[in-house]
């Protein structure tokens, strides 16, 4: 459990300083779940500059409570979570000074963003939280009033939770938990585990994770593996002592982040990706009159895949699929064998290809459209898929056919700007095997919209 906080302060002196206003927003991970937001009376007056950055005044704080007024709920929405904040050593240092003069010793674990941003956004060019923010596209209003810093931090935390791939953030917190068996039994973890779409991570006792998964259902899914018989289950439950879990929305994220972070963490307990998940591809080729046809064959045997599949009835049953959604020639596509036209010539559901009755630019060009329907050719695209809560979309950016990354927007101007599109993506590895998933995915099921990107966005 995380508490982001964020504390306007009089100025002045090295602790020496008041606090004039704080806001707290407990947040577990995915959501925030408890909020504290209050002015306080600092019984001392504020520095004029400070006045002009927060615009809060020593009048809008007379009647304000002090602090000793608001310590017991600080310390209450504070306990057992780790304190997160934009330069956490000042904010914790201020809290921690204010508890001492009330004779009272405040501890709690700290996590700062500026040096998570550092490390997970090395690329940014300033690490202030206004133009850090902005920067990402995170909306951000009452800036240097705390509550306002105070969402803008939650934001930018969730996109350096989603940024994490290797889960270093979460591992540390578990790490610095108290070690031993837990307390709560197997069925108080999975009751605090969600009925949605995500990947779940199964920790030891040092924070290492030791199972991983995508599910459309995690709390089924992690109830069926502590439930599961058999030797390797009944050690993957014992070992665990903590699940976490990270909601995608998308399944097609899911899937995506469940690879790329199996290749990554390598769980003592879970099967690792084939090296080469395929083994045949459809490939595109065109005949001497100008008609492209597409044929199934080996992988290793194609010179111009336009969709890869895991065996060669996957791929003669899509070819046959997007050979009748199209109305694409028979004949060209090697479903007859007749010497003129194909039969579906007779019935007007092909346009004479294989007689040369339709030009192959019209021909082709309707080819082309089905194979971007279903697989990723060399276009620069976003794929457009549900979010992790109301209002929140999934985006998964595609340049020249290949993975680039996910990530999440809510607001217009983040997907119709790429630059701050491509600073809330969290990069993937564009490998055959993703394109693989990606294909696998669009073939079965659906996704909210395809979005082209132009020189506009």
């Amino acid at each position: 459990m995380y508490v982001i906080l964020d504390i306007e302060t009089t100025g002045g002196k090295f602790n020496e300083e008041g606090i004039t206003e704080i806001a707290i927003h407990k947040f577990n991970g995915h959501e925030v779940v408890d909020t504290f937001i209050s002015l306080v009376n600092p019984e001392k007056e504020i520095q004029p500059f400070v006045v002009n950055l927060t615009g809060i005044n020593n009048k809008m704080l007379r009647t304000a409570p002090k602090f000793h007024e608001v310590a017991k709920r600080i310390v209450e929405i504070t306990q057992d979570a780790v304190i997160v904040a934009h330069n956490a050593q000042f904010d914790y240092r201020i809290l921690r000074t204010e508890f001492r003069r009330l004779g009272y010793n405040f501890e709690r674990k700290t996590l700062c963003t500026v040096d998570l941003s550092k490390k997970l956004l090395p690329d940014s060019e300033s690490y202030s939280l206004g133009k850090l923010v902005r920067s990402l596209g995170i909306p951000v209003s009452d800036r240097h009033r705390a509550n306002g810093d105070a969402l803008a931090t939650v934001q930018l935390f969730k996109l350096l939770l989603a940024k994490d791939t290797e889960k270093t953030i979460i591992q540390d917190v578990i790490r610095k938990e108290a070690h031993g068996e837990l307390s709560e039994k197997q069925l108080d973890m999975v009751q605090s585990l969600p009925n949605e779409t995500g990947v779940f991570y199964m920790h030891n006792k040092d924070g290492e994770i030791i199972y991983l998964s995508k599910s459309t259902d995690i709390k089924k899914k992690v109830n069926q593996l502590f439930t599961k018989s058999g030797t390797r289950s009944r050690k993957l439950a014992k070992d665990t002592k903590k699940v976490t879990f990270e909601k995608t929305g998308s399944e097609l994220v899911a899937l995506l982040k469940e690879h790329q972070e199996l290749l990554k963490n390598k769980p003592k307990y879970s099967s690792l990706p084939r090296k080469r998940m395929f083994s045949h591809a459809l490939c595109k080729t065109k005949n001497e009159d100008g008609y492209f046809q597409l044929v199934v064959s080996n992988v290793s045997n194609c010179k111009s895949e336009v969709g890869l599949f895991n065996g060669v009835f996957s791929a003669k049953n899509h070819l046959f699929k997007i050979t009748q959604e199209f109305n694409l020639c028979d004949k060209l596509n090697g479903f007859s064998d007749a010497k003129k036209n194909c039969a579906k010539y007779n019935d007007k559901e092909c346009y004479g290809a294989c007689v040369q009755k339709e030009s192959p630019t019209e021909y082709n060009q309707r080819l082309e459209e089905g194979l971007k329907k279903y697989s990723l050719t060399t276009d620069d695209i976003i794929l457009v898929d549900k979010g992790r809560e109301v209002g929140e979309n999934s985006a998964i950016l595609i340049r020249n056919g290949s993975l680039v990354g996910t990530g999440y927007y809510n607001l217009n101007h983040q997907i119709n700007n790429i630059h701050i599109l491509e600073s809330i993506i969290t990069p993937m590895n564009g490998t055959a095997n993703a394109n693989f998933i990606i294909e696998s995915y669009l073939r079965k099921k659906r996704i909210l919209k395809t979005i082209p990107i132009t020189t506009k966005n």
